[in-house]
């Protein structure tokens, strides 16, 4: 079973999930962090840069692999994944952006550009740490329903939905692209620590899927029942739709005094 923590806001879960980042980084130095974009892990990257100003830590060879990537963006767009982890990531936190990388990167060919991300992640060592948000659809990622949780990192076609949903990132819909690179289930499903965050009434249903309905395709989000080490941080809203909301409260609230994420 996943660990829930249903907190007060953003910024607490933000909190969380930097504090388990930067213990991992004490512990490993060239430690390999899984990167989410759009606006439900800010919170996440906001918190640990300002926790590595106050109390400064040798990040320099921290490394990273973005969780996916559009196609067909022009070189430099300001909403290319690689565009948003360099602005978001890379720059707050002081990471060598040599040692992060996202989908595609160093590929001759878009066909051969998921087998080559895939050797990469192998070749680092694995994901240590992978930070997740979760679309309406219950995707995770972009896998969208339907996806093999054996996927692996591959091209994959958007929904509407998806689309509309990061259309409030660009000028029109119809900027948004309908392809993307993404790292598949199984991709997601070889990290060490899964760290799912979520915030809102809107993902609430998406939620009480991947946490406590049946394992399915049809709800990729579901996979992460799969995994041995998992945490999810949701806000009130998120959480509004879990039958044991008051279990993983009072979980929570009473664990060890030694245990963290």
């Amino acid at each position: 079973m996943a660990e829930v923590v249903i907190v007060g806001d953003r910024e607490e879960a933000g909190e969380l999930a930097a504090g388990a980042i930067r213990s991992l980084i004490t512990r490993r130095r060239d430690a390999v962090l899984g990167l989410a974009t759009g606006s439900t892990p800010l919170p996440v990257y906001a918190a640990l840069a300002r926790t590595l100003r106050e109390d400064p830590l040798d990040v320099s060879a921290v490394r990273g692999f973005a969780l996916d990537e559009y196609v067909g963006l022009p070189a430099g767009h300001p909403e290319s994944y690689r565009a948003v982890i360099t602005r978001e990531v890379v720059e707050p936190l002081g990471l060598d952006p040599s040692l992060v990388h996202v989908p595609g990167d160093g590929s001759d060919s878009i066909e051969t550009a998921g087998e080559d991300y895939e050797r990469a992640i192998v070749a680092a060592g694995g994901i240590d740490l992978q930070i997740l948000g979760i679309g309406s659809t219950g995707h995770i990622g972009f896998n969208e329903p339907g996806s093999s949780f054996a996927s692996l990192t591959r091209i994959k076609t958007l929904t509407e939905r998806t689309r509309q949903d990061n259309a409030r990132f660009f000028d029109s819909l119809d900027e948004v692209p309908r392809h993307c690179l993404t790292q598949g289930l199984g991709t997601i499903l070889r990290a060490r620590h899964l760290v799912l965050l979520a915030f809102g009434e809107g993902k609430a249903e998406a939620i009480a899927a991947a946490v406590e309905g049946p394992l399915t395709a049809s709800q990729p989000g579901s996979a992460i029942q799969l995994h041995p080490h998992v945490t999810v941080l949701i806000d009130e809203a998120a959480a509004s739709r879990l039958q044991n909301a008051d279990y993983y409260r009072y979980t929570w609230e009473n664990r060890p005094s030694w245990q963290t994420l």
